[in-house]
């Protein structure tokens, strides 16, 4: 048998190159050895869009075709919708005795993300929110996951969940894998503004849907070297934005790039227009595959219940097997 993944995304938004190089990458690549499961977390994602459930039900389908327009090959890898599956949710009720909340509150990302979210919480952040580790153990577990590809920020959330793991397993004896986290080649992709991550929510974000004039125009507003001003002037590629991205999209041309900026031979306009093109170049199959799915929303919604049926009857059976541990299997 396939070892098995799982893996996904919150649908808060259309996916951008920070979740393609930092997870779905992988995905693509390790769906041919592995039991891939693609779970779009509408329950995750209610946890701060409690206050705005149509648009996270308007993108679960918009994540699902990102999924679909990247490669995830609904023959190879199995596509669901977290909501549908309550197996989740009861394994959730039951893991949520094992983990404290200042276990939860000492989590690094929940914390950070907590930050983020001042704007919404205030200084009472929710009890689903908090929790939401808890919920993403019961993702994994749900699945029997033996690997699970995220990106760096979200390791400390696998951390929990094999603790979770280990401690149903000691308490009620070995029943559930312990997953590890798989990282992609760019552990974390800085967003257009230089902060250390891209997000959706942070507006930084170059999105795979991004039309060529969109993509001209978010790279345009990017800033460069501060330091030059003029064509001649000498630049430090160290520094600049444009550069970083060069490093991720045009990779072949990086040395020439890097010597003609420090000669004071290249000038920034001319570098983020050859930038945007590298981008667009890149996008461009992705954006047609998306656009066929798009016109075909049945298709993705068959794509969609058919994936999640096939889910829902290996978490019945973890659920099962889960119960009988506790000696709830009346």
């Amino acid at each position: 048998m396939k070892k098995r993944i799982l893996t996904g995304d919150r649908p808060t938004g259309s996916l951008h190159i920070g979740h393609y190089f930092g997870a779905l990458q992988n995905r693509v690549t390790l769906q041919d050895k592995y039991d891939t499961f693609v779970l779009i977390a509408d329950v995750q994602a209610l946890t701060d869009n409690f206050n705005n459930p149509q648009k996270v039900r308007k993108n679960v389908f918009e994540v699902a075709m990102d999924n679909l327009a990247v490669g995830i090959d609904p023959d190879k890898s199995t596509i669901l919708i977290q909501s549908l599956i309550p197996e989740i949710a009861e394994l959730t009720v039951f893991y949520s005795n094992l983990v404290t909340i200042s276990r939860l509150q000492r989590n690094p990302t929940v914390k950070e993300e907590i930050k983020q979210k001042k704007e919404l919480f205030g200084e009472s952040v929710t009890f689903g929110f908090l929790g939401y580790p808890v919920s993403q153990a019961a993702d994994i577990t749900a699945f029997q996951a033996d690997l699970v590809p995220v990106g760096e920020d979200q390791l400390p959330m696998i951390e929990q969940t094999r603790e979770i793991v280990r401690k149903f397993n000691q308490i009620y004896g070995k029943t559930l894998k312990e997953p590890e986290g798989k990282v992609g080649e760019y552990p974390r992709i800085k967003g257009l503004d230089g902060d250390a991550k891209m997000g959706k929510s942070l507006k930084n974000a170059l999105f795979l849907s991004d039309t060529p004039g969109i993509v001209e125009e978010k790279v345009n507003s990017v800033i460069t070297d501060t330091q030059k001003i003029y064509l001649r002037d000498i630049g430090h590629p160290q520094v600049c934005m444009i550069f970083y991205f060069h490093q991720i999209f045009n990779k072949d041309a990086l040395s020439l790039i890097r010597q003609e900026c420090k000669l004071g031979k290249r000038g920034c306009v001319a570098c983020k227009r050859e930038l945007a093109s590298t981008i667009n170049e890149f996008l461009e199959p992705i954006r047609e595959k998306r656009k066929y799915y798009g016109n075909k929303p049945d298709l993705v919604k068959e794509i969609l219940m058919q994936g999640t049926e096939r889910a829902r009857k290996v978490a019945k059976d973890t659920l099962r097997q889960v119960k009988e541990k506790m000696f709830l299997n009346y």
